[in-house]
């Protein structure tokens, strides 16, 4: 499916809580829990009282936070899901132990206590999964881990295959730390704004914001590194539909690799969009009113055929 792009640009309308979220080892973790309108989305038919549909988790990138996208969530909570954005241990306005991880198993369970987190306040025990750049392996690791209760992943440009990545000699200094100084701070490889989007107020913003993640610890490298292996094993979890979203100018990562893997699971319902003149950020590019509504289209389209 290939799509346009049409230079918009769309304010969002907020209306979530700030909330803060236990992680996995108590962790308290910064969290935007968005909530549909009262009245229910236009023309739905209300399944629960407030016009709840459904309820879906968002998964950030390496750097970003909520704060970094709030189109998107937004859009889906007009359409009458609520949607739970937690900023990631270490990032964000998770000041405590800034950029670290401890394991992949560490950052998997932290997003199971996120879909916890988000059944308690919906009543709900099924849910959707967004996960953006980074944050799309994240989504696709944990689901490999645990798939309890996913209705359908939406993997916007997912880092499964990282085109850019620490050079050989960093990679050393690395795993070197990782023995005796696993809390040792690296330069994250993406700190140029025209690698996201082409927008120049976006790029700016990135530049200039003060909770953009820009270095990461020997022991989060390690786990990401461990994420992958366990990414890998997706074509043995079970199936649930997946949109995946490219980007045509894509500098961040491996488009055909990330294709083919997507391609190969034939799993029933699933699509691939590319954004033939976008870069990595969708939201941020001129593509992103085509990109929000296929994005709220198809969690429509799975929670309608879903019984």
């Amino acid at each position: 499916m290939k799509s346009a792009a049409f230079a918009v640009t769309i304010p969002p309308v907020r209306h979530y809580d700030e909330i803060v979220v236990a992680l996995s080892d108590g962790y308290p973790a910064y969290a935007r829990l968005w909530h549909p309108p009262p009245h229910g989305p236009p023309g739905a038919t209300r399944q629960r009282a407030g016009g709840l549909r459904g309820a879906v988790l968002y998964q950030h990138g390496i750097q970003s936070h909520c704060g970094w996208y709030e189109t998107s969530p937004a859009r889906l909570a007009e359409a009458g899901f609520a949607v739970l954005q937690v900023d990631r241990r270490g990032s964000g306005r998770n000041e405590r132990d800034r950029g670290h991880a401890e394991s992949a198993e560490q950052l998997i369970a932290d997003a199971t206590a996120a879909r916890d987190e988000l059944f308690r306040h919906t009543g709900l025990n099924e849910y959707h999964v967004v996960g953006v750049s980074w944050g799309g392996k994240l989504a696709v690791a944990a689901h490999a881990a645990e798939p309890i209760g996913v209705k359908s992943l939406s993997l916007v440009t997912p880092g499964l295959f990282p085109r850019i990545g620490v050079s050989k000699e960093r990679a050393t200094q690395i795993g070197f730390a990782m023995l005796y100084e696993p809390h040792r701070a690296f330069d994250i490889p993406l700190n140029e704004p025209e690698l996201f989007t082409a927008d120049p107020n976006w790029q700016e913003f990135f530049r200039t914001d003060p909770l953009t993640l820009r270095r990461c610890t020997a022991g989060f490298y390690l786990a990401s590194r461990r994420m992958d292996r366990l990414a890998a094993k997706l074509p043995e979890a079970r199936p649930v539909p997946i949109h995946l979203f490219l980007a045509g100018d894509e500098r961040i990562v491996d488009n055909e690799k990330t294709t083919a893997f997507i391609k190969k699971l034939g799993w029933p319902g699933s699509r691939i969009t590319t954004h033939e003149t976008a870069r990595h950020s969708l939201e941020f590019e001129a593509c992103s009113k085509v990109f929000l509504q296929e994005l709220v289209s198809f969690v429509e389209d799975v929670s309608r055929s879903a019984p």
